[in-house]
């Protein structure tokens, strides 16, 4: 098996695997309770979070743990929204966001918020002229994700922060979940940023919401304590310990993983320069991890099932986007709504082998020229 789709999930790490079962079997109590146990579990947990905090270096940042990103965009923009609606109901994103913040925004339309679209500049990039434009009296939050999904592009989040720190009255969020753990992230001009333990080789259901200590935020969950005021439940202790270890794992030696994967990146566009109707929607921008491509004339389904014939597995847009919906990234970034139906998405780890890289290679160029010809591509 040839596993490239690792921006829907990774495969959980063995040693952060290994911490989630020991805490599972020797850390019973519930961290919320005043016995012994609990200050155990609850001593455990937070050393968690303030490995989390290190490794971020937040200060003055609450950690809220959610069950993945997910619920971490959910909790940002509703959060906001109803807890600083008397500022105003005026929100700002772009058309690169994932489902997960799109949708919820658009509920917010539907409840009366208004939503501005920032503009992108040829390379998806934002344009920031634009978005200073935009910005209203009644502006009270812009969401804007640190790397897309589909393409892989990285906005200049420290820049788009710096504008915005002019700005007192919004806040400012960022959905991390495809930069976390693959690039070098600065968190000093966020006031919100969401991940999910899931996308860096950590176990599903467990995310994070990071907030500046500063900002209240109204609940999506009402209940007792728990380990934020913003999130109630029993903390969820072997999910948040090994999301910890995960996320200190995949920080370390970030920047030769990020050379590795480059190199592999390279591997595979070097070969795709033979097929003249292949177009390459990742540009300069885009983070090596996330590869997109358009087949032109070959549905993106039809091509993935062939790849899976042959135990590789690739994908099409983001795995929680509605696969009968043409891609709004695509569409933003080419004007073209055929590319967005024949696009596929290469996404590679470090854990990917050059060997793996040469065998995806080799199978792509026989499945490709095999529906080619049949189609008369």
């Amino acid at each position: 098996m040839i596993y490239l789709d690792y921006s829907a999930t990774t495969p959980i790490n063995d040693e952060v695997l290994d911490t989630y079962i020991n805490v599972s079997k020797n850390f019973i109590g519930n961290a919320n309770s005043i016995h012994k146990l609990g200050i155990k579990s609850k001593s455990l947990m937070d050393s968690a979070t303030k490995q989390i905090c290190d490794l971020l270096k937040l200060k003055n940042h609450e950690v809220i743990y959610t069950s993945g990103a997910t619920e971490s965009n959910n909790l940002a923009i509703k959060g906001v929204c109803n807890q600083y609606k008397n500022r105003g109901k005026h929100i700002i994103t772009t058309n690169l966001e994932h489902s997960s913040v799109s949708n919820t925004i658009k509920y917010m339309e539907s409840i009366g918020y208004e939503v501005s679209y920032v503009n992108l500049d040829d390379n998806g990039l934002i344009d920031i002229n634009n978005l200073k434009s935009l910005i209203r009296d009644d502006t009270i939050l812009v969401s804007i994700c640190y790397v897309n999904s589909e393409v892989g592009i990285k906005q200049n989040i420290n820049e788009i922060g710096k504008l915005l720190k002019n700005y007192p009255k919004l806040f400012f969020h960022v959905d991390g979940t495809q930069a976390i753990g693959k690039i070098n992230i600065n968190l000093d001009n966020i006031d919100l940023f969401s991940f999910s333990a899931h996308k860096i080789y950590g176990p599903k259901g467990i995310g994070c919401l990071i907030k500046k200590d500063n900002i209240r935020l109204v609940p999506l969950l009402h209940g007792g304590k728990s380990d934020s005021k913003y999130r109630s439940g029993t903390p969820a202790l072997p999910l948040i310990v090994s999301s910890s270890k995960a996320l200190r794992l995949e920080l370390s030696n970030i920047d030769e993983k990020y050379k590795y994967v480059e190199k592999l990146n390279l591997k595979i566009l070097e070969n795709l320069k033979q097929f003249k109707n292949i177009k390459i929607n990742s540009n300069k921008y885009s983070i090596p991890h996330i590869l997109n491509i358009s087949l032109i004339n070959i549905r993106s389904e039809t091509f993935i099932h062939a790849m899976e014939e042959n135990d590789i597995y690739i994908s099409t847009k983001s795995a929680c986007s509605n696969p009968n919906e043409p891609s709004k990234t695509l569409i933003s970034l080419n004007k073209d709504k055929s590319v967005s139906t024949t696009s596929i998405r290469i996404s590679i780890s470090h854990i990917t082998t050059e060997k793996e890289i040469d065998e995806f290679n080799k199978i792509f160029n026989e499945v490709y020229k095999n529906l080619s010809n049949i189609r008369g591509a």
